[in-house]
């Protein structure tokens, strides 16, 4: 189904300068990572690359709320393998020619210049001046059409390094399941997120799930709008004002929903209340799913043989867990293959120490979306061009 030039076949590498593209946006919080799964899935790669003799220049980015620069992120990687960090692409040239066979240089935050999120030719064709290869192993920020993505290929020998060729050929699993295959979409129920966004990602992939899939169950702030065109109360939950064709969604005998919601009210500040889903109030505000919920998607799951799985269940951030990791622990016991993403979803199965029991984990959360919509991502689809 993909064309992808595998960085197996990229022959002798010996000396050459490679520019890898990375992933390692990490969740920095107080001043320290919070978890490094991403970083330690790009070990591969690089250990990869270090054996076959090249010189290694990463190129990334931090979208973090706390800094702009990746030192925090290159002490962390320096603790797995030997690097030099680069502060400035100033001094970038100096280094690469000082650089040895197996040597990495880590390039601060490439976002801090205004051109590679303008895709600007003329710095992608600077930047491609400095390599001889480049290597996209960046699977969770490929939706992205920025320099180091789309822009710094046009000009070099590409290839997909080891993680992003296994991340598109464990999700394009999706589009022809082993059955029964379950579906399961949630998220987008944080207080301060915006749902409209989420929305209008979201719900094309469940119009598209529901042709093949055995079952979709809508969860998190996604299900507020279904539960809502079904006629039930949500009261003062978050939702959506558009209408992405919920009249279709609600009509097919393969979708699920909550049937129990755990609820916060004013006159109940901070404690949370188990309702079934049709004994919601006008100022109520539904947070996660309840344990009836958790019961009903575990019994599907008991019968599937694939588990598609992206978003949490409840406002994770906010101490509404309890959704989200009953539901983790329903799909390991279930045996299913299983494959799932989202930041907050990893957040929760790395908490419960159950990454390692999935078939497989994406690092890619709006990646993961835009693939499974599109079946391709612009990061994908330029390595594959001629």
């Amino acid at each position: 189904m993909y064309n992808l030039p595998l960085l197996q076949n990229a022959g002798d590498l010996v000396g050459k300068r490679v520019l890898l593209r990375l992933d390692v946006n990490l969740p920095i919080v107080g001043g320290v990572i919070r978890d490094d799964f991403r970083l330690r899935q790009s070990l591969k790669t690089l250990e990869f690359l270090k054996t076959r003799g090249a010189r290694i220049i990463i190129l990334a980015h931090t979208d973090s709320k706390e800094t702009d620069s990746l030192k925090l992120v290159a002490e962390r990687l320096a603790e797995f393998m030997p690097l030099e960090f680069v502060p400035s692409l100033i001094d970038l040239p100096d280094k690469i020619s000082n650089l040895k066979s197996g040597g990495i240089l880590f390039l601060e935050n490439i976002r801090r210049n205004r051109e590679e999120v303008a895709n600007d030719e003329t710095f992608a064709r600077h930047l491609a001046s400095l390599g001889d290869v480049y290597v996209n192993d960046a699977f969770s920020v490929s939706q992205r059409s920025h320099v180091s993505i789309t822009g710094i290929p046009k000009f070099l020998p590409k290839f997909a390094g080891l993680l992003l060729a296994e991340e598109v050929s464990h999700l394009s699993r999706a589009f022809n399941p082993p059955k029964p295959f379950v579906f399961v979409l949630a998220g987008a129920n944080k207080r301060l997120s915006t749902h409209a966004s989420a929305s209008e990602t979201k719900f094309p992939l469940v119009h598209k799930f529901l042709k093949t899939a055995d079952t979709v169950f809508v969860g998190g702030a996604l299900a507020n709008d279904l539960l809502k065109a079904r006629g039930c109360e949500i009261g003062l939950s978050k939702h959506s004002e558009s209408d992405f064709g919920f009249s279709d969604i609600i009509q097919s005998p393969k979708l699920l929903l909550p049937i129990d919601v755990v609820v916060e009210n004013p006159e109940n500040a901070g404690k949370k209340i188990l309702k079934d889903v049709k004994e919601v109030l006008p100022e109520d505000s539904i947070f996660d799913s309840g344990p009836r919920t958790v019961a009903l998607l575990a019994d599907k799951f008991s019968k599937a043989k694939f588990v598609l799985w992206n978003g949490t269940f409840g406002a994770y951030e906010q101490g509404f867990t309890e959704g989200t990791e009953a539901v983790a622990e329903a799909v390991v016991a279930s045996g299913a293959e299983s494959i799932v993403g989202g930041g907050d979803t990893l957040a929760c199965i790395s908490k419960l120490n159950l990454l390692d029991k999935f078939s497989f984990v994406s690092t890619g959360g709006g990646a993961m979306l835009e693939f499974l919509a599109n079946e391709t991502l612009p990061g994908i689809a330029v390595l594959e061009e001629k």
